[in-house]
C-alpha cells in the first residue's frame, strides 16, 4: 500500500495536482491523505496580540477547513476519480506548513508528496511556490511537483538530468525503475554542460553504473552543450516529448545551476511538465 500526501489550499492549482496524483497512481493500492494547514492570524487589526484558545481555533480554522475538505472528497467522486483501490482521508492542522507536513509524513508513513506549483500560461515562466520549494529541500520525502497547467498523460518518456557525479546511492533511483516498468516508458539520461568537455574518469565510471542499473529498461544517453542551460533543457523536452523530469534532492546544488535560478525559492521552467524529486531515505512505491 502506498501512502500519498496531497497538501491543498483549495486552489485550482492544488486541485489539478490532486487529479494528477490520483491518475498517476491509478493502478496502485493507495491511501491518499489530503492535508490542509491553516495559518493562524496572530495579531488583530490594531496590532494587539491575538490569543486563541482551542475552541476558537476550531471555530475559525479547523471546522471550516474540514467542510472544505469534505467538498474536495465530493469533487473527487463527481470527477469519477474514486478508484476501488484508492482510499481517501482528510487531515487538518494549523501553524507552520512545513512542520505540519513533516508530522504527517512521519505519522502516516508517507511515500510521496504530490503538490502543485504556481505558474502562468503562455511564455511566462512557471515559478515553484515557496511551500513546494521548502518541502523539496526541508522534508525527506519524495515530491512530485505538478505545474498548474499540467495534464495527466500516460508516461512515454522521462528525462533524468545528471552530471554523472552520483553523490547519491543508486537505490534512490528505484522509483524511476518502478515508473518505467509501470508505464513501459523510456528514460533519457541527460548530461548538460555550458562548454564542451570530456567526461573524467569518475564520470565515466558513474555513467557505466547508470547503464548497468537501467540495463533492463529502454534508455538513452544524451549530451547537450549550451551556455543557457534552461533553454537547452526546454528544447530537449519539446523535441523528445518528455512527460516528466526526475532529479535527486542530494544533487540540488547541481540543479540550482541547471534547472533553477540563483535560489531554490525561484525554481522555474518554461514547461508544464511535472517533475519528481527523490530523497534517499524513502521508498516511494510499495
Amino acid at each position: 500500500m502506498n501512502n500519498i500526501l496531497l497538501p491543498t489550499d483549495f486552489s485550482e492549482n492544488s486541485w489539478n495536482a490532486i487529479k494528477y496524483a490520483i491518475r498517476f497512481f491509478e493502478t496502485k493500492d493507495c491511501n491518499f491523505y489530503i492535508l490542509h494547514v491553516s495559518r493562524l492570524a496572530n495579531v488583530l487589526s490594531n496590532n494587539t496580540p491575538l490569543v486563541l484558545d482551542e475552541d476558537l481555533i476550531n471555530e475559525l480554522y479547523i471546522t471550516p477547513a474540514k467542510q472544505k475538505l469534505s467538498a474536495v472528497l465530493k469533487q473527487i467522486s463527481q470527477a469519477a476519480l474514486n478508484y476501488k483501490n484508492h482510499k481517501f482521508y482528510t487531515l487538518t492542522d494549523y501553524g507552520f506548513f512545513i512542520d505540519s507536513v513533516r508530522k504527517s509524513v512521519e505519522e502516516k508513513d508517507i511515500d510521496c508528496i504530490v503538490m502543485g506549483t504556481k505558474g502562468a500560461t503562455g511564455l511566462k515562466k512557471i515559478i515553484l511556490g515557496t511551500n513546494t520549494a521548502d518541502i523539496i529541500t526541508k522534508v525527506k520525502c519524495n515530491v512530485l511537483a505538478v505545474p498548474e497547467n499540467a495534464e495527466f498523460v500516460r508516461l512515454k518518456e522521462m528525462a533524468f538530468p545528471t552530471d554523472f557525479s552520483l553523490s547519491h546511492n543508486l537505490q534512490v533511483l528505484q522509483p524511476v525503475l518502478e515508473i518505467l516498468n509501470q508505464y513501459k516508458a523510456a528514460l533519457s539520461i541527460l548530461h548538460i554542460s555550458k562548454k564542451k568537455a570530456i567526461l573524467n574518469a569518475e564520470q565515466k565510471k558513474n555513467k557505466e553504473l547508470l547503464q548497468e542499473y537501467f540495463m533492463y529498461n529502454q534508455f538513452t544517453f544524451s549530451y547537450l552543450v549550451n551556455k543557457k542551460v534552461e533553454d537547452a533543457i526546454q528544447c530537449f523536452v519539446q523535441s523528445r516529448a518528455i512527460d516528466m523530469i526526475c532529479m535527486v534532492a542530494k544533487n540540488l546544488n547541481y540543479f540550482q545551476q541547471i534547472l533553477f535560478h540563483s535560489k531554490v525559492e525561484a525554481i522555474s521552467y518554461h514547461t508544464d511538465i511535472p517533475f519528481l524529486v527523490l530523497h534517499e531515505k524513502n521508498t516511494y512505491y510499495g
